[in-house]
């Protein structure tokens, strides 16, 4: 662990020094996918694939043992990362969305209302708006507002008694804003109502206890903040919550019995895992806790504080959230007058190499929110790995070619 803001200034100099490069394109879409990975992460997916290559939980040789290894000290290493007090309540997926959708349909029965956010992204409302077709699941919504703000007291009053499951997402890919999420899992242990988290923006990116945020059910994926590879991602089960399976199948374990195991993370995790990947996975999580999180914080709030005032200085620039860099995560989306975000988007990379996104980013609830719903909006992400020198590059081209 880097001890004081003093030793993470000089490894950030030194590290951001490889990255700088006339010819180097600027990836500024990490909400997407964070891009680049740290080089341990490259490093331990072909270590694993080239020197080890078998399943974990499906033999007794030693690289099979190894592969089981593996996946116990990756639970452990997210575990410590979460605050989780054992490694059993980390269950490994392909991604945030098949997590949400495991709590979502294990939990949830006939008739249950839900309490969710206006701002989901699909990850989230989709399976929501399947459970209120197929199973008559009630939808409540609390409200965020253009700036990313909630009012606690609207949530205490939408808390009813048909309520069973809060669920919404920590951090906006759309606005950017945290969802205080210990405040609103106070009102509902208040009233015996566990709390699902959508932690895809946020994990890795800002800190997070599952024990003292109060969060029950959290789903996390690999490819964003975590730094990990595609395919990967899970979610937190606290002890002594119980779900009903999305699927079933061999898990290594209780082999003779037709039934799926009780206890997680077996209960979740059937076929064969995708270890490669959580091989990189556990090499970016070691990574990003070895930096400490509330660096790599620190360093995407500072190339935030300088996007957002560099974009206000455009004229007929709308920024969509807030304008305070302390109560962001690391995106800004925005449109230029009448332009078309798409075409600015591609603008931008078939003739200036700098990658960001436009459209609706899987989150209409959001875009309806803030009035872009029919056209979308343009989002520039930063990441650990980006520098003042990308983000003044991306400025610089916005003036250039703002009339073009």
């Amino acid at each position: 662990m880097i001890s004081n803001n003093s030793d993470f200034e000089i490894f950030k100099n030194l590290l951001f020094a490889s990255f700088r490069s006339d010819d180097l394109k600027i990836y500024l879409d990490n909400s997407a996918t964070s891009y680049p990975k740290p080089e341990c992460v490259y490093d331990a997916v072909n270590v694993y694939m080239r020197e080890n290559g078998a399943s974990p939980g499906r033999g007794n040789y030693a690289n099979a043992m190894a592969s089981d290894k593996l996946v116990y000290e990756t639970r452990k290493t997210i575990a410590k990362l979460l605050g989780a007090k054992k490694p059993s309540e980390i269950v490994f997926t392909s991604n945030a969305t098949e997590a949400i959708n495991i709590v979502l349909k294990g939990y949830l029965k006939n008739g249950d209302g839900v309490l969710t956010s206006n701002i989901e992204h699909n990850a989230m409302w989709r399976p929501l708006k399947n459970l209120e077709n197929n199973r008559g699941v009630q939808i409540s919504y609390f409200s965020v507002a253009k700036d990313g703000k909630v009012d606690l007291d609207e949530i205490a009053d939408k808390l009813t008694e048909n309520i069973k499951l809060v669920a919404f997402v920590h951090g906006s890919n759309v606005l950017g804003n945290i969802i205080p999420v210990a405040e609103i899992s106070k009102l509902a242990h208040s009233k015996n109502i566990p709390v699902l988290i959508d932690a895809s923006q946020t994990a890795g990116a800002y800190p997070i206890n599952v024990i003292e945020d109060g969060i029950d059910f959290l789903a996390f994926t690999g490819h964003k903040s975590l730094l990990g590879p595609t395919g990967t991602g899970g979610f937190y089960i606290r002890s002594g919550l119980q779900l009903d399976t999305l699927k079933e199948g061999g898990t290594g374990s209780m082999a003779k019995s037709p039934f799926q195991p009780e206890l997680p993370p077996d209960r979740f995790e059937a076929g064969t895992m995708n270890i490669f990947g959580i091989a990189g996975l556990k090499a970016a999580v070691d990574y990003i806790q070895d930096i400490g999180v509330s660096n790599i914080l620190s360093h995407e709030r500072w190339l935030l504080d300088r996007l957002l005032c560099g974009l206000k200085e455009i004229p007929d620039i709308e920024i969509y959230g807030s304008m305070n860099p302390d109560e962001k995560l690391g995106l800004v989306s925005f449109n230029i007058g009448n332009n078309d975000p798409y075409k600015i988007a591609s603008k931008l990379d078939e003739e200036h190499g700098i990658m960001v996104r436009a459209g609706l980013h899987c989150a209409p609830q959001a875009h309806k929110i803030i009035g872009t719903d029919e056209k979308g909006a343009v989002r520039a992400s930063v990441g650990f790995f980006n520098t003042e020198e990308h983000i003044d590059l991306l400025l610089e081209t916005l003036q250039n070619n703002k009339n073009k």
